[in-house]
């Protein structure tokens, strides 16, 4: 005798199969909070970027003017500068740095044009509102060299130098890198 295997459908009868509607959208909308967030990644990245690249080419512009003072050593009490009117932005350059009469002239004219971007194609590539500073602070003996630029965002209001201080949209919005250049003292024993 053969029995017979019947097969029980546990489903009730009249139901949808298939996904439903409402599980459809909450998929979208959790799809899109997802790519809103990995714009909002971007776009931190990109200003992360910026940041990165402009205190580079600062840096490059610090150590520039370092150089230069350090190759002129006799002639370092020529390079001060006023910390509330810096070279840079809204200083004003001779046409020709190379007709000026000493060399400090020449590479505080030079490093000018090179804080507003002159050497820069069409002011790609450098940085923001540049503006660079050469304060005294022993005579002949030591130096603070400083660049100050607009940076993108608001972080920590930074006291390490004034240069460039009331220049830009807000304290916190002020970037500076400093360095310190000491002449030797050869004649001590």
């Amino acid at each position: 005798m053969t029995q017979r295997m019947h097969r029980i459908d546990f489903r009730p009868h009249g139901k949808i199969e298939g996904s439903s509607l409402i599980e459809v959208l909450m998929a979208i909308i959790i799809l899109t909070f997802g790519l809103l967030g990995l714009a909002a990644l971007q776009g931190k990245a990109n200003t992360a970027e910026l940041e990165a690249y402009q205190r580079g080419q600062a840096l490059v512009l610090l150590q520039d003017m370092s150089s230069r003072i350090e190759s002129n050593i006799s002639n370092i009490a020529s390079y001060g500068t006023d910390v509330a009117s810096p070279v840079g932005v809204g200083a004003t350059d001779a046409s020709d740095c190379i007709s000026l009469a000493d060399r400090a002239a020449i590479d505080l004219c030079e490093w000018s044009k090179e804080l507003k971007g002159a050497s820069e194609m069409s002011n790609k590539g450098t940085i923001i509102e540049g503006r660079g500073c050469i304060e005294t602070i022993t005579a002949n003996t030591e130096y603070r060299v400083s660049v100050a630029w607009q940076g993108i965002g608001d972080t920590s209001v930074s006291n390490i130098t004034a240069c460039g201080s009331g220049s830009y949209d807000s304290a916190a919005s002020r970037r500076a890198v400093t360095t310190i250049v000491r002449v030797p003292n050869m004649a001590a024993s």
